[in-house]
């Protein structure tokens, strides 16, 4: 009984912050913004909802592959978030609002 409560909260709120995430998408004006949005909420979002499944299927044979479901999510998401935010900074889809000047004039190629 006291575990079905807390599956069904890690469920609900990874499920609200996936949805705040895809709101985020959808509001937010650039790439920047549209990144944070995308990689933050939304993997911590999954990481309840596979908690809330391991609680669920303790003992099972498939505890092991949520696991490594969410090692996956956690290593694949910060790659994929420094990728596009290199890629929009190259192809100068920026505000230039949102770079300190610093950073411009030194000519960092992070």
């Amino acid at each position: 009984m006291i575990t079905d409560v807390v599956v069904a909260i890690l469920v609900l709120s990874g499920s609200v912050l996936a949805f705040t995430a895809s709101i985020g998408v959808l509001r937010f004006p650039d790439t920047m913004t549209r990144m944070h949005a995308t990689t933050k909420p939304q993997t911590f979002g999954l990481l309840l909802i596979l908690i809330a499944a391991m609680i669920r299927l303790a003992g099972s044979v498939d505890f092991g592959m949520l696991v490594l479901s969410g090692l996956f999510a956690l290593i694949t998401a910060p790659v994929v978030a420094h990728r596009i935010g290199r890629l929009a900074y190259q192809e100068q889809r920026v505000r230039d609002d949102l770079i300190e000047r610093s950073d411009v004039e030194s000519g960092s190629t992070d």
